[in-house]
């Protein structure tokens, strides 16, 4: 079965739960091929948001490259970057992370985020290769000032208005963050929603005007890409 047909077998038969659950086949060649341990212990995700232009995540699914799914009902809090006006910084870090964690490096994510400046509900998705699971085992090329290694075990989901999400390693010893590439990332709304469709925020909702986020500006504003 191709990879992609199996995720979409996958998360049409998952049900929402907490902490990882395990059905098999839930893992790519790729991911059986290998030992794709961490050498510490997990890895966390985040997401940020330009500053003023404000969206929550509401739910999360995870496939690790051990085929174990994780379902996150509650998510960290989704942080503004200060820094990031009018396009992202190149420091990423997302603020502290309490429940978004994984023991083994993704294989696929897909979740579920409002955009309050856009006023829509999004699903974004997106599958990685061994290259994104090799960085995460390999430490940067500089350590920290008290001459401990640092690791590539947080990632950083930027969400913008318009659906544009953007993808790093964050590096917390002040280096800039490195960009992710999956192999696939695509983001829905509207009537293709499909796993979101349930996690769907009505209009009349949303907390903030595009009017009371643009603060004077014309919306949409700034470089996201």
């Amino acid at each position: 079965m191709k990879l992609r047909n199996l995720f979409a077998v996958v998360l049409l038969l998952t049900t929402a739960g907490c902490g990882p659950q395990k059905t098999y086949p839930l893992q790519s060649r790729q991911a059986a091929s290998g030992d794709w341990t961490l050498p510490y212990g997990e890895w966390s995700f985040s997401f940020i948001t330009p500053k003023d232009l404000i969206a929550e995540t509401t739910h999360a699914r995870v496939i690790d490259t051990d085929g174990y799914l994780y379902t996150f009902n509650t998510l960290d809090q989704t942080s503004p970057d200060p820094d990031s006006v009018d396009k992202w910084t190149d420091v990423t870090f997302g603020g502290s992370v309490h429940f978004n964690k994984v023991k083994k490096p993704p294989q696929y994510i897909v979740f579920c985020w409002d955009s309050y400046a856009d006023q829509k509900t999004y699903q974004t998705s997106a599958m990685f290769g061994p290259e994104t699971w090799q960085r995460m085992k390999t430490p940067a090329d500089h350590i920290w000032s008290n001459g401990d290694l640092v690791w590539y075990d947080r990632m950083v989901f930027g969400l913008s208005p318009g659906g544009k999400v953007k993808i790093w390693f964050s590096d917390v010893a002040g280096h800039p963050s490195i960009p992710v590439k999956p192999r696939t990332l695509v983001t829905r709304s509207g009537k293709d929603l499909t796993l979101c469709k349930d996690f769907e925020t009505p209009g009349e909702n949303y907390i903030q005007s595009i009017e009371e986020i643009g603060k004077g500006r014309i919306y949409p504003y700034g470089n996201w890409d």
